[in-house]
Parts: C-alpha cells; structure tokens; sequence
C-alpha cells in the first residue's frame, strides 16, 4: 500500500485524497463513539493522506518548474 500511489495521475491523487480525508473523519466520529474494531487504522490512514499530499505537491512543483 505505501508505493501503490505513484502510477497515479494528479485528478486521481486528488481524489483519492479527498475518499481517504472523508473515510477518516468517519473514522475518528467511531473512535469518539467506540464502534471500532483496529484503532491502530487511524494512524495507518493519516500517513496515506501525507503520502498523497507529498506525491501532490510535488506533481505541482514540477509543474511550476516546467512553465518557468
């Protein structure tokens, strides 16, 4: 899973960005109500996000780079 978002296009690291930000609200609404069955799934889920905005971030760099 940690190298599964490099053959991704940029609409797509966006997207995917954004499902994985929703699915992590949803989960940290069922820790605080404690129907949550691997806690340790938060965790797992915010490096994802970093992940995405790090590859994100850098398709824009070089974006930048590339219209200067």
């Amino acid at each position: 899973m940690k190298n599964s978002f490099k053959n991704l296009t940029f609409p797509e690291l966006k997207a995917k960005r954004d499902e994985l930000r929703k699915k992590y609200l949803e989960l940290r609404f069922e820790l605080v109500i404690g129907h949550v069955d691997n806690p340790l799934k938060k965790r797992t889920m915010r490096r994802q996000i970093a992940r995405l905005n790090t590859l994100i971030s850098r398709q824009e760099a070089a974006d930048r780079a590339r219209k200067e």
